[in-house]
């Protein structure tokens, strides 16, 4: 008899440095709040563990206890998904830090095209760059050193052996600059800690 054993999955969030910051909002708080909302969303996840990845130390000081972190010399996709690799899992999302307002149901979506290709990328709604990128382990051997701010959805079709090793998913918005804060919706549910930290601001 064959049992089919079910992938061991991780779900990380990269925690960059903001590109931007709103006017009259602390960067260490905006910073934090971005993450805590992420980190939300990734613990209603049921497909997969939650991780958070960042270069400094400091930034990996969110979380609850026993959450995975992932100390890394760079926050290129090649060194994330080799780190990851090392705790034994099958398959990975790599997932911008600054989408507060993500639907958990994206994260799915992403990694529901691992059973037939070795990649599925969600570009980000303000480009340039990546929402997240879904890849089984190890990784392609042709994945470039670059950031998710660097890639898209395109660039990797070019690089990989088959346009179609890379599956198409659905994008979201980033926070990268003051057109995205329209992008916002103020009656979906969740994002509370970036909310919070808008609305303190606007007070000041």
């Amino acid at each position: 008899m064959i049992i089919d054993v079910a992938p061991r999955r991780v779900v990380v969030a990269v925690l960059a440095p903001p590109v931007w910051v709103p006017p009259s909002i602390d960067p260490s708080r905006w910073r934090l709040a971005l993450a805590e909302d992420v980190l939300d969303v990734l613990a209603g996840i049921v497909e997969a563990e939650p991780a958070i990845a960042a270069v400094d130390a400091a930034t990996l000081d969110v979380g609850w206890p026993g959450l995975r972190r992932y100390s890394v010399p760079s926050l290129d996709i090649v060194s994330l998904y080799a780190a990851v690799a090392t705790d034994g899992f099958d398959q990975a999302v790599l997932l911008a830090g600054d989408a507060p307002d993500l639907p958990g149901m994206l994260i799915a979506k992403l990694l529901r095209p691992l059973t037939t290709r070795p990649l599925a990328a969600a570009p980000a709604h303000s480009p340039p760059g990546l929402l997240g990128l879904a890849s089984r382990l190890p990784m392609p051997s042709w994945l470039p050193a670059a950031g998710l701010d660097q890639i898209t959805p395109q660039s990797l079709r070019r690089l990989a052996p088959e346009a179609t090793d890379v599956a198409p998913a659905p994008g979201w918005h980033r926070l990268r600059g003051p057109d995205d804060l329209a992008r916002l919706d103020p009656g979906l549910e969740g994002w509370d800690a970036t909310r919070a930290v808008l609305h303190h601001g606007a007070e000041l």
